[in-house]
């Protein structure tokens, strides 16, 4: 079927409803590589029932409107979509365990041109189901990259919000190999992440890390490395600028500054995420 961008502008999401448990926050915290040394106290706090606190980025898990896109009825090349950018307000803590409700809907669809692609946002907002107070605030980009040239507006400009300068600070964090086999147990079923031959027909050498999880990875080493408690993370946002794979190093660059820190990350002399921003609660 042809590109359908109006039935995507017009989609209606529904409600989404989610109860969660320590046990998924955990197992979200060993997606992202928590817990590779057990003796370490501040992973331990994410990985403990009993003391538990909850990693900020969990909230990109929850109340997902799944796999929708790859209905066929939108028109859009599944296999050449990849997730470009990530970001999130953290309004208030996540409890260890809650019911919460998600809206979802679509804010942007821009044309790059023909063979270069369509961006597609997403605004997701979690509450918690019993009194509405509002968690966080998702927004989402996909590049539909077999859907270029159908006549939309063109993205906007942006500006770049790495500094000019030498990065302050520096940190690395090491993927295990079957980091993309646990992360993707948090939600995330795209056969990219698992199956090596829809991986080859996508165009990978083999299944690569889920951009979410490169987020969440972000998130955790930025805050460790500014010395920083992950849980006090009140945003997130980075662009997904190369292909992470399970077993990888990520290398980052940390600009910090009065209202948190910019960063990007290199595997090599890859560059793999990029116009990095992160903030405390706590700094505010």
């Amino acid at each position: 079927m042809a590109f359908q961008p109006d039935r995507i502008l017009a989609h209606d999401f529904g409600e989404a409803r989610q109860s969660y448990a320590p046990r998924d926050a955990i197992l979200y915290a060993l997606g992202l590589g928590l817990g590779r040394d057990p003796l370490d106290e501040s992973d331990l706090a994410f990985l403990d029932e009993t003391r538990l606190s909850v990693l900020p980025s969990f909230a990109v898990t929850l109340c997902s409107p799944g796999m929708w896109i790859r209905d066929a009825a939108f028109g859009v090349d599944f296999r050449r979509l990849v997730h470009s950018a990530q970001a999130a307000e953290y309004h208030a803590l996540l409890p260890a365990s809650a019911d919460v409700v998600g809206s979802a809907k679509v804010i942007s669809l821009t044309d790059r041109g023909e063979g270069r692609g369509a961006v597609l946002e997403l605004e997701r907002q979690i509450a918690d189901a019993a009194d509405g107070g509002l968690y966080c605030t998702l927004r989402q980009t996909l590049l539909l990259r077999g859907n270029g040239g159908f006549g939309g507006p063109t993205p906007p400009a942006s500006t770049s919000v790495i500094p000019g300068s030498d990065p302050e600070t520096h940190a690395s964090a090491a993927l295990s190999p079957r980091a993309a086999l646990i992360y993707r147990l948090s939600g995330d079923w795209n056969p990219l992440h698992i199956d090596p031959g829809f991986a080859r027909s996508a165009g990978f050498d083999r299944p690569i890390m889920h951009g979410l999880g490169s987020y969440g990875v972000a998130g955790a080493t930025v805050s460790r490395a500014l010395e920083r408690n992950p849980a006090d993370m009140s945003a997130l946002s980075c662009r997904f600028s190369g292909i992470v794979l399970p077993g990888d190093t990520l290398a980052f660059s940390i600009w910090p500054d009065p209202d948190g820190a910019a960063f990007q990350a290199h595997v090599g002399d890859r560059l793999v995420l990029d116009e990095g921003r992160i903030a405390w609660r706590s700094g505010e």
